[in-house]
């Protein structure tokens, strides 16, 4: 079984990738959109979201909008389009006009969707930046019997199809984290789906499930209360909000997988206004505020620019692509 070659390390991602990456398309399509860069903003900009509002997507964009405004001197409006995974959402903002007032924060899902059946394509944007990232994991009731990461895999391994995984819903990266950890370790889980990573967790919380992959921040705390174990995380290395926890590497699982959240807008930015909104997003990126608050939820704050985040998105699409293949 071929390794994870998921790398969440987005700060080093430009090193990571290979220089032959397929965005000829997208750059061809940059540099001619119909914003003009000599007054740009000089009215509200709307801030899309794919996802229902209150969830972490959500959030995100609402913290980083107040950072946004005071930056960019314009308001920021945060519009929810939820639905299809996040597929209706981006649709919409690829059908916009790329003038720099309409932009979006993306789930990792915009390299996924399009390999599951969605009209859906990385190449239809243009990323300003990547602002968080968020390690996966996976957690049993606190009462389970198995102890360990090896003892759930045995048990799968002795009954296949026996062991049921919570997950945040088709073509959720949690979902594709649950059977890339099927995959390395040569077992059959019964996936079980959700609307979101939260109900997911508390599924397992509920002992309605044996186990659930989520995002290491939405475990956390059930984890710390003594209402879930959490067995390991896809990581190489420990994380801070579950630094007790080892890696699924530690136990021979090597599977290295994770969300992350992307600033975008509709491809065809012309090249002055994509550097207003990318110069004015790593402000807002790497404010206290915006910090803050994003290790407060127990995820990780990152800032990566436009090109290496573009150069990575396409990367997450073509590695996604190879391992949904499989």
């Amino acid at each position: 079984m071929a390794k994870s070659r998921t790398r969440l390390i987005l700060l080093t991602v430009a090193a990571a990738t290979s220089a032959a990456l397929a965005l000829t398309g997208c750059a061809n399509r940059s540099g001619g959109g119909g914003g003009d860069a000599a007054d740009f903003p000089s009215k509200q900009i709307t801030f899309y979201t794919p996802t229902q509002a209150g969830g972490a997507t959500d959030l995100t964009a609402r913290t980083l909008a107040e950072e946004l405004e005071a930056e960019l001197g314009q308001a920021l409006v945060v519009d929810n389009r939820p639905g299809g995974a996040g597929s209706v959402g981006m649709a919409h903002l690829a059908g916009l006009e790329p003038d720099g007032y309409s932009i979006m924060v993306f789930p990792v899902e915009v390299s996924l969707l399009g390999h599951q059946g969605y009209d859906t394509d990385p190449a239809d944007y243009d990323f300003l930046g990547i602002v968080n990232e968020q390690p996966g994991a996976i957690a049993v009731p606190a009462d389970s019997p198995y102890q360990t990461l090896e003892d759930l895999v045995s048990a799968a391994a002795e009954q296949p199809g026996s062991v049921t995984v919570s997950n945040a819903g088709p073509g959720s990266i949690w979902e594709v984290g649950a059977l890339e950890l099927g995959r390395v370790a040569d077992v059959e889980f019964q996936g079980v789906p959700f609307d979101g990573g939260a109900p997911a967790v508390t599924a397992a919380v509920g002992k309605q499930v044996d186990a659930v992959v989520a995002g290491a921040a939405e475990m956390a705390q059930a984890h710390a209360d003594g209402q879930l174990r959490v067995l390991a995380v896809f990581t190489e290395e420990p994380v801070p909000v579950l630094e007790d926890v080892p890696t699924a590497g530690d136990a021979g699982f090597d599977v290295v997988i994770g969300s992350w959240a992307a600033i975008g807008a509709p491809a065809g930015l012309d090249d002055g206004v994509k550097e207003t909104l990318e110069s004015a997003l790593e402000v807002a990126a790497t404010s206290d505020a915006y910090t803050s608050f994003i290790e407060k939820s127990g995820n990780i704050p990152v800032f990566v620019g436009a090109d290496d985040a573009a150069e990575f998105v396409q990367a997450e699409h073509e590695r996604f692509a190879e391992l949904l293949a499989e």
